[in-house]
């Protein structure tokens, strides 16, 4: 009986006890670090991938055949305009040349007989002295001396210059590149032999998008361009480059397919150190100078494709250790809300803002990976560090 009566008051507990009302614990505060967001003025540019580009280049092309038989250059250096680069065999052509001014000789000597005899036999025929069939011959020979000394000019202007061709100089000033030729190489019209291009000032050339057009066109028109605004180049080794640039030229047309066009920046080459064909970055500084809201880039998290921020707010919630009537039984607590943001140009470590939130606001750096719109805060702790999802991207 007394076995009975144990095990009646032992179950009576047990049901006692899982009757009770289970209290869950709150929610812990998450430990985070927040940054005023605030105005101010920042300094960055627009970098666009760029190709240098001679403003003038020449392939030199003979206009003859025959032997290279000189070359007055060196490879690689500045030339002259009108500065003597390559010789061709030109005895044969010095050789024609004397043979044209020679027949040319023959052929006026031919004209002024035929001349003579026509004014000879012009007086008798004006007096029926001479037969009218020596006349005639004596004015078809007259016109056929004329034709043959003006076909002698020619013959020696086209042997002329030929002789003029044989010798190939400098179209400009510029430097010469590896001569592509040797000593004694036959070359034809077609052979390329060198290549001359100009060098200083040097063209820059680079694509921009045609949203973008508007906003280079007035830059075009911007004079008394200051030596720290507007166009820069940074160099292969990402060195910025003494000189600034100016647009000179914007392309006739947008690509239909790519919606792009070329832009042409002209910079000072006074040491050379730019050649042909290098690649670099164009910088367009920024023009705006309105301040703007600057952020930790960590702080931007990205959700397919769009941005968000998280913003510290003081609330009042239910004090869950009080009864949930009266208001001052409320209790102020941290809580973050998510923001949807527009953002601007990555600067560094920082990121602009353009809108979603506003001067003041205390946007929270770190420990986001654990904050949802609603979650409560603290700062009483400090958080580790981390990266958002924009976090680490550097210019």
């Amino acid at each position: 009986m007394n076995r009975v009566i144990l095990n009646t008051l032992l179950i009576s507990c047990l049901l006692l006890g899982a009757c009770k009302k289970k209290v869950t614990p709150p929610n812990p505060e998450i430990p985070v670090n927040l940054f005023k967001a605030k105005l101010q003025t920042v300094l960055y540019y627009d970098k666009y991938p760029s190709t240098t580009a001679a403003l003038s280049q020449d392939n030199l092309l003979p206009q003859v055949t025959g032997a290279i038989t000189g070359i007055f250059f060196t490879e690689g250096q500045l030339v002259k305009k009108g500065q003597k680069l390559y010789e061709i065999d030109e005895r044969i052509y010095q050789a024609n040349y004397d043979a044209a001014v020679a027949n040319e000789k023959v052929t006026e000597s031919t004209l002024l007989q035929s001349e003579q005899d026509a004014e000879r036999y012009e007086y008798l025929n004006k007096y029926n002295a001479v037969a009218k069939q020596l006349y005639d011959h004596a004015m078809i020979t007259l016109a056929t001396s004329k034709a043959q000394v003006k076909s002698a000019e020619e013959a020696v202007k086209s042997a002329k210059t030929n002789l003029i061709y044989a010798t190939i100089y400098a179209p400009f000033n510029g430097t010469i590149g590896f001569s592509q030729v040797k000593m004694g190489t036959v070359v034809s019209p077609g052979t390329v032999l060198n290549t001359v291009s100009t060098d200083d000032p040097m063209a820059v050339d680079f694509i921009i998008n045609e949203k973008v057009l508007p906003k280079f066109e007035k830059l075009k028109e911007v004079k008394n361009q200051e030596r720290d605004s507007l166009f820069t180049l940074l160099l292969p080794d990402n060195s910025l480059y003494p000189e600034t640039g100016k647009i000179t030229i914007i392309d006739r047309a947008v690509d239909s397919q790519t919606g792009s066009i070329r832009v042409r920046l002209v910079f000072p080459n006074p040491k050379h150190y730019l050649r042909v064909g290098m690649s670099g970055n164009v910088r367009v500084h920024n023009q705006d100078t309105k301040p703007q809201l600057v952020l930790p880039n960590k702080a931007v998290v990205e959700q397919m494709g769009e941005y968000f921020v998280f913003v510290a707010k003081d609330s009042l919630v239910n004090n869950p250790k009080m009864g949930k009537d009266s208001v001052t039984k409320k209790m102020a607590v941290l809580l973050a809300h998510q923001k949807k943001v527009i953002t601007g140009q990555t600067i560094g470590p920082n990121v602009v803002i353009k809108s979603g939130i506003d001067e003041g606001d205390r946007v929270i750096t770190d420990g986001l990976q654990s904050l949802h719109d609603g979650s409560k805060i603290t700062t009483a702790n400090k958080a580790p560090g981390g990266k958002g999802g924009k976090g680490g991207k550097t210019e």
